[in-house]
C-alpha cells in the first residue's frame, strides 16, 4: 500500500504530525486480557461500586423498567437496525418509529414529533435554532436561569457562534420560578422565543399559562422543555395558555433508559404543524400502497446528505434509535394510565421525602412553590460533607447545587421516584438527622479538623 502511494514508510506517510506530538509506544496501556479475565475484572469493579439508595435526579431519573422492555429491544431485528433508508426492508423499524411519534405527540398534545434527537441538551439547542429560523425577525432567546444548567451550557456551545443571543432570566428567590414581572423589560423588544421549563431544574412548577400567553402577545414563540413522565400528571405543553407551546423538547431517559453511567440517552422534539419544515431529524409517515395496504416510509428528511443539501436543518439521522425503541416499548407497556400512575407515585414519594427531611433541625425547604418529583433543600452545614457522610452509609443523598448556584450556599436538590419505598425514605431521614445532629454537636475545633 505504501509503495502504491509513493511513501517509503509509515513515518513518512504521517510526516505532517510534529515530532513532539508523536508517541513511541503505548506504555500506559496494559496487556490484553481474555474474555474470562475481562468478565472477572468487570465483576470486581461492579462490586466496588456497591448498591446505593438513590435520591438524586437533576435530569436523570431512576424509574422502574419492565423486564420486557429490553428483552424486546435487544432482539436482533431492533438491536442492529440502522437508519431505514430502504422502506421495503425496514417496515418493522419504521412502524415502531411511527408509533413513537404518535405516542410523544399524544403525551405532549402537539401536532408533530420527529423520531428523536441526541439527548435533552442538544434537543433544546436544536429547538432554539428552529425557533430562530421560524421567527426570522430576531435572533434573541429568553432563557430562564431555572433551565437545567448543563442544558444552558450545551445551548450556548452550539449557538453562540451563530449570532444568537441568549438572555438569562432571573428566578424568584421565594418561589424558584420565573416571575411575569421580570419579563416586562423585554415587552417592547424583539425576541425569537421564550424557553419555559416544566418542571424547572429546581423541581418547581412554572406558571406556564401566563408565560406562554405573554410570549405570544409579544410576538415570540414558546419552547417548552418538559420531563415526559411529568406529563402523566401535568398539563401538556400543547395546551399551555390560549395557543399552546410552539416547539417542545426534552430528555427521553425516564422512558425506559436505565441509569448507565451517564448514558446513552435520547432527546425528543415536537412542534406545531406550521413549523414542521423547520424541524431537524427525521419524520416517519404512514401511507397505503396500490393495493390499499398500509406502509411506512421516511417522509421529511432534513439531512444535508439528502436533497436539502445546504438548506438542511441538521445532520441527525440514526441517532439514538435503540433508546427510542426501548422508550416506545416502555410507553406501550405502561399505557396512559401507567404513566399517570408513575407520575403520581413519584410526586407522592417526593412530598413524603420533603416532609421527613424538613422535620429535621438544620434542613429547610428553599422555595415555597409546588414541585413535581424534586425539591431544593437548604442545609445548616456543608452540603459536600453531608453528602459524603450519606454516601458512606450507602445513600446518594442529592445533587450539590453550589457549582451552578453558589448564591444558594449549602443546598442540595433531592429527588424521589416510584422506586423509593417508605422504608427507603425513613432510612435516609434517619441518617440525615444523625449526621446533621452529630456535626451540630461537634465542638468548633473538631469541625475544623
Amino acid at each position: 500500500m505504501l509503495a502504491a502511494i509513493g511513501a517509503a514508510s509509515i513515518d513518512e506517510l504521517f510526516d505532517e504530525i510534529p515530532a513532539e506530538l508523536r508517541v513511541g509506544g503505548l506504555s500506559a496501556v496494559p496487556a490484553g486480557l481474555t474474555e474470562m479475565e475481562i468478565s472477572r475484572l468487570m465483576q470486581e469493579r461492579a462490586e466496588q461500586d456497591g448498591r446505593y439508595l438513590n435520591f438524586i435526579g437533576a435530569g436523570a431519573y431512576e424509574h422502574h423498567i419492565p423486564a420486557a422492555v429490553w428483552e424486546i429491544t435487544t432482539r436482533g431485528e431492533f438491536y442492529s437496525a440502522y437508519t431505514p433508508y430502504q422502506a421495503e426492508a425496514s417496515q418493522g423499524t419504521l412502524q415502531l418509529l411511527y408509533e413513537f411519534q404518535t405516542m410523544i405527540s399524544s403525551l405532549t398534545a402537539m401536532d408533530v414529533s420527529n423520531t428523536s434527537m441526541y439527548e435533552g441538551g442538544s434537543a433544546l439547542a436544536e429547538a432554539v435554532l428552529m425557533a430562530v429560523r421560524s421567527h426570522k425577525k430576531s435572533r434573541r432567546i429568553l432563557m430562564p436561569a431555572t433551565v437545567h444548567p448543563v442544558y444552558r451550557s450545551v445551548v450556548k456551545s452550539i449557538v453562540h457562534n451563530q449570532g444568537i443571543e441568549l438572555v438569562e432570566l432571573p428566578y424568584c428567590t421565594d418561589g424558584g420560578n420565573v416571575l411575569l414581572e421580570s419579563l416586562h423589560t423585554y415587552a417592547d423588544t424583539e425576541f425569537a422565543a421564550l424557553v419555559i421549563p416544566q418542571p424547572n431544574f429546581f423541581g418547581v412548577l412554572e406558571e406556564v399559562d401566563e408565560l406562554t400567553d405573554w410570549a405570544h402577545a409579544n410576538g415570540g414563540l414558546v419552547i417548552g422543555l418538559v420531563n415526559p413522565v411529568s406529563l402523566g400528571l401535568l398539563k401538556p405543553p400543547g395546551q399551555w395558555g390560549d395557543e399552546g407551546a410552539d416547539i417542545v423538547a426534552g430528555e427521553g431517559q425516564p422512558l425506559g433508559a436505565p441509569l448507565s453511567s451517564g448514558g446513552p440517552y435520547f432527546g425528543f422534539m415536537c412542534c406545531k404543524q406550521k413549523y414542521v419544515r423547520q424541524m431537524p431529524g427525521r419524520i416517519v409517515g404512514r401511507t397505503v400502497d396500490l393495493d390499499g395496504k398500509p406502509g411506512y416510509t421516511l417522509t421529511l428528511q432534513a439531512r444535508e446528505q439528502h436533497i436539502r443539501r445546504s438548506k438542511a436543518t441538521s445532520n441527525i439521522c440514526t441517532n439514538q434509535g435503540l433508546l427510542v425503541t426501548a422508550a416506545t416499548i416502555h410507553m406501550a407497556l405502561l399505557g396512559p394510565d401507567g404513566i399517570e400512575r408513575v407520575a403520581r407515585q413519584s410526586h407522592a414519594r417526593t412530598l413524603e421525602l420533603i416532609d421527613k427531611l424538613t422535620a429535621i433541625e438544620g434542613v429547610e425547604r428553599m422555595f415555597d412553590r409546588p414541585v413535581f418529583n424534586e425539591c431544593v433543600l437548604r442545609l445548616s452545614q456543608s452540603a459536600i460533607d453531608t453528602l459524603r457522610a450519606l454516601e458512606a452509609e450507602g445513600i446518594i443523598g442529592g445533587y450539590n447545587l453550589n457549582r451552578y448556584y453558589p448564591e444558594f450556599g449549602d443546598a442540595i436538590l433531592v429527588c424521589a421516584t416510584e422506586t423509593r419505598t417508605h422504608e427507603d425514605i425513613d432510612n435516609y431521614a434517619m441518617h440525615m438527622e444523625r449526621i446533621i445532629g452529630a456535626r451540630r454537636l461537634d465542638p468548633p475545633c473538631a469541625q475544623k479538623a
